[in-house]
């Protein structure tokens, strides 16, 4: 979980570090190698779908969307298995 939240971090401290220089291409690398990270390190999650295209509008690529988006999938993740029911306990079936 660190490492996802830091490699999100990186991304989008990178974008808005080098979006004054106006290099288009270079964030969408970035944009790229993020959501391939964080999918290898957290697994795929629908969410990056989104945060993808949010980074490609202009204004919208410095707001640390990869961020909130892995701290997010995170927080879904972890309520997932905090949610998921637990086995019944091993008591004999009756049939009738």
């Amino acid at each position: 979980m660190i490492l996802a939240l830091a490699i999100a971090a990186g991304a989008d401290g990178l974008q808005l570090l080098l979006g004054p220089l106006g290099w288009a291409f270079l964030d969408q690398v970035i944009d790229s190698v993020a959501m391939i990270l964080l999918s290898w390190v957290i697994g795929f999650h629908v969410l990056f779908l989104p945060t993808f295209v949010v980074e490609l509008v202009p204004v919208l690529e410095d707001l640390p969307t990869w961020t909130a988006c892995a701290a997010a999938v995170i927080a879904l993740r972890k309520r997932e298995q905090h949610n998921r029911p637990t086995a019944p306990p091993d008591k004999p079936v009756i049939d009738i």
